[in-house]
Protein backbone atom coordinates (compact mmCIF):
# COMPACT_ATOMS: atom_id res chain seq x y z
CA UNK A 1 0.00 0.00 0.00
CA UNK A 2 1.16 3.28 -0.76
CA UNK A 3 1.82 6.36 1.43
CA UNK A 4 -1.09 8.47 0.30
CA UNK A 5 -3.40 5.67 0.37
CA UNK A 6 -2.48 5.00 4.37
CA UNK A 7 -2.65 9.04 4.75
CA UNK A 8 -6.15 8.47 3.35
CA UNK A 9 -7.07 5.57 5.62
CA UNK A 10 -6.02 6.97 8.31
CA UNK A 11 -7.62 10.38 7.99
CA UNK A 12 -10.92 8.80 7.30
CA UNK A 13 -10.93 6.73 10.31
CA UNK A 14 -9.70 9.70 11.97
CA UNK A 15 -13.07 11.43 10.88
CA UNK A 16 -15.29 8.48 12.07
CA UNK A 17 -13.66 9.23 15.39
CA UNK A 18 -14.51 12.87 15.45
CA UNK A 19 -17.91 12.05 14.82
CA UNK A 20 -18.35 9.20 17.57
CA UNK A 21 -16.76 11.91 19.81
CA UNK A 22 -19.26 14.32 18.63
CA UNK A 23 -22.15 11.70 19.16
CA UNK A 24 -20.81 10.92 22.90
CA UNK A 25 -20.57 15.04 23.61
CA UNK A 26 -25.06 14.79 23.00
CA UNK A 27 -25.45 12.59 25.43
CA UNK A 28 -26.51 15.19 28.02
CA UNK A 29 -29.08 15.50 25.59
CA UNK A 30 -30.25 12.40 25.96
CA UNK A 31 -32.48 10.37 28.22
CA UNK A 32 -30.06 8.32 30.34
CA UNK A 33 -30.90 5.22 29.24
CA UNK A 34 -29.93 6.04 25.67
CA UNK A 35 -25.90 5.82 26.68
CA UNK A 36 -26.24 1.69 25.78
CA UNK A 37 -27.62 3.26 22.49
CA UNK A 38 -24.50 5.61 22.03
CA UNK A 39 -21.59 2.54 23.04
CA UNK A 40 -23.38 0.43 20.65
CA UNK A 41 -23.35 2.79 17.87
CA UNK A 42 -19.51 3.82 18.66
CA UNK A 43 -18.40 -0.03 18.68
CA UNK A 44 -20.00 -0.34 15.52
CA UNK A 45 -18.26 2.70 13.82
CA UNK A 46 -14.79 1.88 15.46
CA UNK A 47 -15.35 -1.44 14.04
CA UNK A 48 -16.68 -0.32 10.41
CA UNK A 49 -13.81 1.99 10.06
CA UNK A 50 -11.13 -0.45 11.65
CA UNK A 51 -12.08 -3.34 9.30
CA UNK A 52 -12.29 -0.87 6.40
CA UNK A 53 -9.50 1.70 6.95
CA UNK A 54 -7.20 0.64 9.55
CA UNK A 55 -7.18 -3.26 8.92
CA UNK A 56 -5.27 -3.33 5.30
CA UNK A 57 -2.35 -0.88 6.86
CA UNK A 58 -2.39 -3.29 9.83
CA UNK A 59 -1.77 -6.27 7.31
CA UNK A 60 1.18 -4.52 5.84
CA UNK A 61 2.86 -4.67 9.59
CA UNK A 62 5.44 -7.34 8.37
CA UNK A 63 6.43 -5.67 4.93
CA UNK A 64 7.29 -2.74 6.71
CA UNK A 65 9.03 -4.28 9.42
CA UNK A 66 11.17 -5.76 6.84
CA UNK A 67 12.13 -2.88 5.11
CA UNK A 68 14.90 -2.77 8.07
CA UNK A 69 16.17 -5.54 7.60
CA UNK A 70 16.37 -5.32 3.59
CA UNK A 71 18.83 -2.11 4.07
CA UNK A 72 20.97 -3.95 6.70
CA UNK A 73 24.44 -4.51 5.10
CA UNK A 74 25.83 -8.72 4.77
CA UNK A 75 22.15 -10.09 5.54
CA UNK A 76 21.72 -13.01 3.08
CA UNK A 77 18.17 -14.68 2.21
CA UNK A 78 18.27 -18.39 1.11
CA UNK A 79 15.69 -19.55 -1.14
CA UNK A 80 14.67 -22.96 -1.68
CA UNK A 81 13.74 -23.85 -5.38
CA UNK A 82 11.77 -27.14 -7.03
CA UNK A 83 12.55 -26.51 -10.84
CA UNK A 84 11.39 -29.28 -13.85
CA UNK A 85 13.73 -30.58 -15.56
CA UNK A 86 12.75 -28.89 -18.24
CA UNK A 87 14.13 -25.94 -17.26
CA UNK A 88 17.49 -24.23 -18.94
CA UNK A 89 19.21 -23.89 -15.44
CA UNK A 90 22.08 -23.08 -17.03
CA UNK A 91 20.60 -20.34 -18.43
CA UNK A 92 18.68 -19.54 -15.47
CA UNK A 93 21.76 -19.50 -13.43
CA UNK A 94 23.80 -17.05 -15.91
CA UNK A 95 20.48 -15.00 -15.24
CA UNK A 96 20.37 -14.64 -11.82
CA UNK A 97 24.36 -14.69 -11.67
CA UNK A 98 24.42 -11.22 -13.55
CA UNK A 99 21.93 -9.52 -11.53
CA UNK A 100 23.13 -7.25 -8.47
CA UNK A 101 22.71 -9.00 -5.14
CA UNK A 102 23.61 -12.41 -6.09
CA UNK A 103 25.89 -14.50 -4.36
CA UNK A 104 25.30 -18.09 -4.98
CA UNK A 105 23.00 -20.84 -7.10
CA UNK A 106 23.96 -24.46 -6.43
CA UNK A 107 21.85 -27.65 -7.51
CA UNK A 108 21.66 -30.23 -4.71
CA UNK A 109 18.96 -32.93 -5.22
CA UNK A 110 17.38 -34.77 -8.10
CA UNK A 111 13.56 -36.30 -7.03
CA UNK A 112 12.94 -38.85 -10.32
CA UNK A 113 9.59 -40.15 -9.88
CA UNK A 114 9.30 -43.72 -10.83
CA UNK A 115 6.03 -46.48 -10.26
CA UNK A 116 5.27 -47.92 -7.26
CA UNK A 117 8.26 -50.23 -6.27
CA UNK A 118 7.27 -53.94 -5.09
CA UNK A 119 9.63 -54.89 -2.62
CA UNK A 120 11.73 -56.71 -5.14
CA UNK A 121 12.29 -53.65 -7.40
CA UNK A 122 12.70 -51.76 -4.19
CA UNK A 123 15.86 -53.57 -2.87
CA UNK A 124 17.88 -53.77 -6.36
CA UNK A 125 17.03 -50.10 -7.36
CA UNK A 126 18.50 -49.51 -3.37
CA UNK A 127 21.65 -51.37 -4.34
CA UNK A 128 22.17 -50.72 -7.86
CA UNK A 129 22.01 -46.45 -7.88
CA UNK A 130 24.84 -45.80 -6.02
CA UNK A 131 27.15 -48.32 -8.65
CA UNK A 132 25.37 -45.99 -11.81
CA UNK A 133 27.24 -42.64 -10.97
CA UNK A 134 30.42 -42.05 -8.44
CA UNK A 135 28.77 -38.13 -7.98
CA UNK A 136 25.81 -39.44 -7.04
CA UNK A 137 26.70 -38.10 -3.53
CA UNK A 138 23.84 -40.26 -1.15
CA UNK A 139 20.55 -41.52 -2.64
CA UNK A 140 17.12 -42.41 -1.38
CA UNK A 141 14.67 -44.88 -2.60
CA UNK A 142 10.86 -44.77 -1.53
CA UNK A 143 7.74 -46.44 -2.81
CA UNK A 144 7.63 -44.45 -6.21
CA UNK A 145 10.47 -42.24 -6.56
CA UNK A 146 14.54 -41.98 -6.37
CA UNK A 147 16.07 -38.84 -4.64
CA UNK A 148 20.33 -38.63 -5.65
CA UNK A 149 22.17 -36.12 -4.18
CA UNK A 150 24.37 -34.05 -6.11
CA UNK A 151 28.20 -34.21 -5.37
CA UNK A 152 29.67 -30.59 -5.49
CA UNK A 153 30.38 -28.68 -8.74
CA UNK A 154 27.94 -31.61 -10.70
CA UNK A 155 24.74 -30.66 -12.12
CA UNK A 156 21.62 -32.09 -12.48
CA UNK A 157 21.94 -32.55 -16.44
CA UNK A 158 24.80 -34.71 -15.34
CA UNK A 159 23.42 -36.69 -13.10
CA UNK A 160 20.01 -37.07 -15.54
CA UNK A 161 21.90 -38.04 -18.43
CA UNK A 162 24.07 -41.18 -16.30
CA UNK A 163 20.63 -42.28 -15.04
CA UNK A 164 19.02 -42.17 -17.99
CA UNK A 165 21.75 -43.86 -19.71
CA UNK A 166 21.48 -46.42 -17.24
CA UNK A 167 17.84 -46.84 -17.60
CA UNK A 168 17.62 -46.70 -21.29
CA UNK A 169 20.27 -49.66 -21.31
CA UNK A 170 17.92 -51.78 -18.88
CA UNK A 171 14.76 -51.16 -19.48
CA UNK A 172 14.92 -50.41 -22.87
CA UNK A 173 13.41 -46.50 -22.07
CA UNK A 174 14.09 -43.06 -21.21
CA UNK A 175 13.31 -40.54 -18.42
CA UNK A 176 10.79 -37.93 -19.42
CA UNK A 177 10.63 -35.89 -16.58
CA UNK A 178 12.03 -34.81 -12.91
CA UNK A 179 12.54 -32.04 -10.14
CA UNK A 180 15.66 -30.76 -9.59
CA UNK A 181 16.15 -29.53 -5.98
CA UNK A 182 18.75 -26.26 -5.78
CA UNK A 183 19.77 -23.31 -3.22
CA UNK A 184 19.69 -19.58 -4.10
CA UNK A 185 21.30 -17.24 -2.19
CA UNK A 186 21.15 -13.57 -2.23
CA UNK A 187 21.80 -10.33 -1.09
CA UNK A 188 18.97 -9.51 1.17
CA UNK A 189 18.70 -5.82 0.18
CA UNK A 190 17.63 -7.77 -3.82
CA UNK A 191 15.46 -10.09 -2.59
CA UNK A 192 12.31 -8.92 -4.29
CA UNK A 193 14.14 -8.39 -7.58
CA UNK A 194 15.07 -11.93 -7.68
CA UNK A 195 11.64 -13.62 -6.43
CA UNK A 196 10.56 -11.09 -9.76
CA UNK A 197 12.86 -12.65 -11.88
CA UNK A 198 11.56 -16.32 -10.84
CA UNK A 199 8.21 -15.56 -10.96
CA UNK A 200 8.84 -13.71 -14.67
CA UNK A 201 9.93 -17.64 -15.36
CA UNK A 202 6.82 -19.23 -13.30
CA UNK A 203 9.16 -19.83 -10.46
CA UNK A 204 8.17 -19.64 -6.73
CA UNK A 205 10.46 -20.33 -4.30
CA UNK A 206 9.02 -23.71 -1.96
CA UNK A 207 10.89 -22.05 1.15
CA UNK A 208 12.73 -18.81 2.28
CA UNK A 209 15.15 -18.31 5.12
CA UNK A 210 17.26 -15.20 6.20
CA UNK A 211 16.43 -12.13 8.20
CA UNK A 212 13.75 -10.98 6.18
CA UNK A 213 11.98 -14.34 6.21
CA UNK A 214 12.43 -14.30 9.90
CA UNK A 215 11.31 -10.81 10.81
CA UNK A 216 7.93 -11.25 8.42
CA UNK A 217 7.31 -14.75 10.50
CA UNK A 218 7.65 -12.70 13.81
CA UNK A 219 5.81 -10.31 13.11
CA UNK A 220 3.18 -12.22 11.86
CA UNK A 221 3.04 -14.11 14.51
CA UNK A 222 2.77 -11.41 17.43
CA UNK A 223 -0.29 -10.01 15.00
CA UNK A 224 -4.14 -10.12 16.24
CA UNK A 225 -6.64 -11.64 13.74
CA UNK A 226 -8.33 -9.73 11.64
CA UNK A 227 -11.50 -10.17 13.59
CA UNK A 228 -9.69 -9.27 17.37
CA UNK A 229 -8.20 -6.05 15.27
CA UNK A 230 -12.01 -5.32 14.17
CA UNK A 231 -12.49 -5.75 17.58
CA UNK A 232 -10.07 -3.65 19.35
CA UNK A 233 -10.86 -0.84 16.41
CA UNK A 234 -14.27 -1.27 18.04
CA UNK A 235 -12.88 -0.58 21.45
CA UNK A 236 -11.52 2.52 20.15
CA UNK A 237 -14.79 3.84 18.89
CA UNK A 238 -16.44 2.88 22.81
CA UNK A 239 -13.48 5.09 24.62
CA UNK A 240 -13.89 8.27 22.30
CA UNK A 241 -17.45 7.71 22.67
CA UNK A 242 -17.02 7.69 26.51
CA UNK A 243 -14.32 10.90 26.21
CA UNK A 244 -17.00 12.67 24.64
CA UNK A 245 -19.77 11.61 27.47
CA UNK A 246 -17.21 12.82 30.04
CA UNK A 247 -16.00 15.51 28.36
CA UNK A 248 -17.81 18.12 29.94
CA UNK A 249 -16.67 16.93 33.35
CA UNK A 250 -13.09 16.04 32.44
CA UNK A 251 -12.40 19.65 30.56
CA UNK A 252 -13.30 21.69 33.88
CA UNK A 253 -11.38 19.02 35.73
CA UNK A 254 -8.01 19.52 33.54
CA UNK A 255 -8.67 23.39 33.84
CA UNK A 256 -8.69 23.48 37.64
CA UNK A 257 -5.80 21.05 38.06
CA UNK A 258 -3.77 23.50 35.27
CA UNK A 259 -5.09 26.31 37.84
CA UNK A 260 -4.06 24.46 40.83
CA UNK A 261 0.11 23.56 39.59
CA UNK A 262 0.25 27.64 38.14
CA UNK A 263 -0.89 28.77 42.05
CA UNK A 264 1.27 26.34 43.84
CA UNK A 265 4.14 27.61 41.14
CA UNK A 266 3.66 30.93 42.45
CA UNK A 267 3.82 30.02 46.29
Amino acid sequence: MDIITTIIYLVLFIVMMVFVFSIGMLRQYMPKREVILVILVAFLIGSIGGAFFLDPIYDELPNVASVIEKNMPNNEETLYLDLSSSINIDDLKNNLSATDGFISFDEKSVNIPMWTFNEREHNYFDEIVGNIDSNYKAYNISTSEIQITLADNYTSAQALKSFSDWYKLVYGETISYAQVHAVLVVDSSSLDTFEHILLQKGIVASKIEGPIQDTVNNTNSSMLTNIEFTLVCGGIGVVVAFMGIYVDSVVPAYRKFRKFLREKRRR
